[in-house]
């Protein structure tokens, strides 16, 4: 693989099978499905690091019917995930191409595995989201990347997008929720203690060549396969810090693309095609105030590169967007603190600590309005739809100290949470009460809900919004704490806290409409020739529904391979 730090070493002349542009999860894929079967590749990326926001994600891979699946959950079958899928999205997004994603998956998965350095296990309990619809299962669709020693890249780790530095530990050691679960008990077994030593001495060895740990693991870990696979193939290159300004289009399709880095342009010319994985539209003005109107900039956790530049054109072609999705993003709560630097950190609260026992949110009246165990997807819209905006995620002292709260870890000291309460992250009352002023919140509106779930903890019901009652809710709670629900737990504990809450859109449910081979399609329903969209391009084929755990990097690489042998095909032609 050639890396470009300058445009001028491209030929005058310069001619690829493939390029794709954006070097997120779906993008690399793309590009490495086509190396694998010999072809010319030209990665684009508009930033200085390969991975996008797959980088920062967990890299869970949804696919249902691979042969890691029978590991966990031998009896599932495809024609289950089918009906899952149409039990929860219905006719939202064309059943054909669900239907193709499904057909294709295992063999996308068993084939990336056998050419290249990626690697995936199935986590022994990973349940779809929506896990009372028939056809969903508690584990084996969602995959994850195997753990990467970053050593191995050279030269080439400095291109992995680092993680998002409140998501590490100990100055950047990254840890997955194997590795959590290990230091949280780390003085209660020895396998514990075993485990989190041999991976906190690997973290000081690292500090001693390297600004970051090299175990790699979740998202980091996938985009680190992915480039350590590209790296082996001599038909591609990959450019950096560069933006694709134009596409020249003749009788056939795309068949020149004007590329820009810096103050260079290079005009290459394309046999095949060209695959949109840029990302989505969320960065960019225009489509996110017509798409997410409401929805500040500042909430949106992805990484920086998907501006929407390339929407742009492909619109300018006749690229159409799909319809009939449940919402044009997926959502996530977030809560924001300013680093040292300025620069803003944007927490999702995924898993751990909205679900567990001693935890509930409120609006400013300070009322539930959400059932705090569902999806983050569902949680996000909700916040939106309730206008509870912000929302305001309350504990008591032992609800902090056994799961933390944001971006304060669990088992945080007084001198820990000192800075999170003086920067106004974190707010703490003596009594709710205080917390209530302190919040601008009603006191009375608060006592209220917290009387009430309290006396739900007792019981294990939750009447108002049915907490803990689906498998999915119960494996996000604790049921080592002891109550008769995993989900609920009273709130009785001085002092009592609070983090405030946004809804942050964690990627593009809404993207060009494709057809089965994920060629763009224009508004006659026609293909658009040469043109592709992979990722959060191409419209989800989940239709605004999160349906489980990697539903954008499963569909993503499927589709990737998908484009890539279309492509090479075109090509060859």
């Amino acid at each position: 693989m050639q890396v470009l730090n300058s445009l001028s070493k491209l030929p005058a002349d310069a001619a690829f099978d493939l390029v794709v542009i954006g070097a997120g999860g779906a993008g690399m894929a793309a590009a490495l499905f086509a190396a694998i079967d010999g072809q010319r590749v030209l990665l684009v990326e508009r930033t200085g690091f390969v991975g996008g926001t797959t980088a920062w994600s967990a890299g869970t891979t949804w696919v249902p019917g691979t042969h890691h699946a029978a590991k966990v959950n031998p009896a599932d079958t495809l024609a289950d995930a089918a009906r899952y899928l149409t039990n929860a999205i219905g006719d939202r997004t064309p059943a054909a191409l669900r239907q193709a994603f499904l057909d294709h998956g295992p063999a996308v998965i068993r084939h990336i595995e056998t050419h290249s350095e990626v690697r995936y296990r199935p986590y022994p309990k990973h349940p779809d989201y929506i896990s009372d619809l028939g056809g969903s299962t508690l584990a084996g669709r969602a995959l994850e990347p195997l753990p990467f020693d970053g050593r191995l890249l050279g030269d080439l780790f400095r291109l992995v997008r680092p993680p998002i530095p409140e998501f590490t530990v100990l100055g950047g050691m990254m840890v997955d929720r194997t590795d959590i679960n290990h230091l949280l008990a780390l003085t209660k077994s020895f396998a514990s203690f075993r485990h989190s030593l041999r991976i906190i001495l690997r973290h000081a060895a690292d500090r001693l060549r390297y600004p970051r740990g090299t175990r790699l693991v979740m998202g980091n870990a996938l985009v680190a396969r992915l480039l350590h696979s590209l790296s082996k193939h001599a038909g591609v290159t990959l450019a950096l810090d560069t933006s694709v300004e134009q596409f020249g289009r003749g009788a056939s399709g795309i068949e020149t693309v004007e590329l820009v880095q810096g103050s260079e342009r290079r005009t290459v010319r394309v046999r095949g095609g060209v695959v949109l994985a840029s990302g989505g539209f969320n960065r960019h003005t225009g489509l996110r105030q017509a798409m997410l109107p409401g929805a500040d900039i500042g909430w949106c956790p992805a990484a920086p590169g998907h501006t929407g530049a390339a929407h742009d054109l492909a619109r300018d072609l006749g690229a159409q967007y799909g319809q009939g999705g449940l919402s044009n993003a997926f959502w996530a709560p977030v809560s924001l603190r300013q680093r040292p630097d300025g620069s803003t950190a944007v927490f999702p609260h995924f898993v751990m600590d909205r679900a567990k026992p001693g935890m509930l949110t409120v609006n400013q009246a300070g009322e539930r309005f959400v059932n705090e165990s569902t999806s983050y997807h569902l949680f996000g819209m909700a916040m939106q739809s309730a206008r509870s905006v912000p929302a305001y995620l309350i504990c008591d002292a032992e609800a902090l100290r056994k799961y933390g709260i944001g971006m304060v870890r669990p088992g945080a000291s007084a001198k820990d949470m000192a800075p999170f309460l003086s920067d106004g992250y974190l707010t703490r009352g003596d009594s709710l009460d205080g917390l209530a002023q302190k919040l601008g919140i009603s006191a009375a509106g608060l006592k209220a809900s917290v009387q009430k779930i309290n006396g739900y903890a007792q019981t294990g019901v939750d009447p108002d919004f049915q907490r803990g009652v689906t498998a999915y809710q119960q494996n996000i709670g604790d049921a080592a704490a002891g109550g008769k629900n995993p989900n609920l737990g009273p709130l009785q504990t001085a002092p009592y806290y609070a983090v405030k809450l946004y809804p942050g859109d964690i990627g593009a449910a809404t993207g060009f409409a494709t057809d089965g081979d994920a060629r763009v399609l224009d508004a006659s329903g026609q293909p658009i020739g040469g043109l592709y969209a992979v990722g959060n391009d191409m419209h989800s084929i989940m239709g605004g529904v999160y349906t489980a755990p990697g539903i954008t990097l499963g569909p993503g690489q499927v589709f990737a391979y998908l484009a890539a042998r279309h492509a090479t095909a075109r090509a060859a032609a």
